[in-house]
């Protein structure tokens, strides 16, 4: 009786040369080449709309340019209606600003849109009627869309009231030149810096109050703070078109420089040591600081200040968000200026 094996152990033969696939398996392994483009993949909506723009070519120009993409396109106020279907949407870079306030106040300022989303069988009012009015004047593509692809645009969360536009990356401008331009109108300069707001709804509340009061404009440091995109002309329901925003390299080097130049510096905290009421440098060249909700001001900017103004409120064990308290502070200042110009 042969003597029983360890588990895995050798039997003692030699095991032969494996046998290969003889090249079988050699096409599954060279992959499908490269992807193809979006406008020739007829399943793609890019390809649909490709192929109708082909048959309205091919028609002589007849019938509907964007039948059969999905999404239908049609030129608002009777101009040419194959220029929507020519006009590539070149948005890879674009924001995409929604809402009526802030579409209708974009537009106003003639910012340069790439196009003009409005939803099938909208609900026509006179924001509407003049946003078609000044797409069609301005050339701007306007494309006819479902409301499934406005809500795909307006991302989650976000409401779009039938209408969007694409508008290219917001342009920011220099401190200096706003202070600049805030002297050469013989007015009294009034900024708003937000000292490490990342939240973009703060920011455009921000702006939204500055566009309000007066304010000649939003300053931002280059880094760790939200920017302007889409959410903040959204809260700031199209402020953003009215009150230019500039980006500091350092934020504390930039109010320094606006010290030597004879602008005071007012930082927002709760234990400050002058309750707003008693402020007397309103009618001053002035920044008002507000810092993040978490941290408050950096010590750094916090050192910059000349004062550090308090907004007195009724509850100790509450406290206000930075887009609040720089509104109450801004009606502060507003009220106090008025109020020097009467007398």
């Amino acid at each position: 009786m042969a003597k029983p094996q360890r588990p895995g152990a050798s039997n003692g033969k030699k095991k032969g040369p494996s046998k290969g696939t003889g090249g079988l398996g050699r096409k599954a392994l060279e992959g499908r080449g490269p992807t193809p483009k979006a406008e020739d993949r007829a399943w793609h909506p890019a390809g649909k709309r490709k192929a109708a723009a082909e048959r309205y070519a091919a028609s002589g120009g007849k019938g509907n340019p964007s039948s059969g993409s999905g999404a239908g396109r049609r030129n608002a106020a009777g101009g040419n209606p194959n220029r929507s279907a020519r006009a590539k949407d070149n948005t890879s870079e674009a924001e995409t600003v929604t809402g009526r306030n802030s579409v209708l106040e974009a537009l106003r300022a003639k910012i340069p849109a790439t196009a003009f989303h409005i939803a099938q069988r909208v609900e026509m009012d006179d924001r509407v009627k003049e946003m078609l009015s000044i797409a069609t004047h301005r050339g701007i593509p306007v494309m006819e869309v479902t409301r499934q692809e406005l809500d795909r645009m307006a991302g989650f969360d976000g409401v779009h009231q039938g209408v969007a536009i694409k508008v290219p990356p917001y342009e920011y401008a220099h401190p200096q030149d706003l202070l600049e331009q805030a002297i050469d109108r013989r007015q009294v300069p009034l900024f708003v810096a937000l000292d490490g707001i990342t939240d973009p709804r703060n920011l455009g509340a921000v702006i939204r109050s500055a566009a309000a009061f007066g304010a000649h404009g939003v300053i931002l440091p280059q880094r760790r703070s939200a920017g302007v995109n889409s959410a903040v002309w959204k809260t700031s329901a199209g402020a953003v078109a009215r009150t230019p925003v500039a980006l500091a390299t350092n934020l504390t080097t930039q109010l320094k420089e606006f010290k030597k130049q004879g602008v005071f510096i007012l930082g927002l905290a709760g234990d400050g040591d002058v309750s707003l009421p008693d402020l007397q440098l309103a009618d001053r060249p002035v920044v008002i600081v507000a810092g993040s909700e978490g941290k408050g001001l950096s010590r750094l900017v916090r050192e910059t200040c000349d004062q550090i103004v308090s907004i007195p409120i009724s509850a100790s064990t509450e406290s206000l968000n930075a887009g609040i308290a720089t509104s109450v502070a801004l009606y502060q200042v507003s009220t106090i200026r008025g109020a020097k110009k009467k007398s």
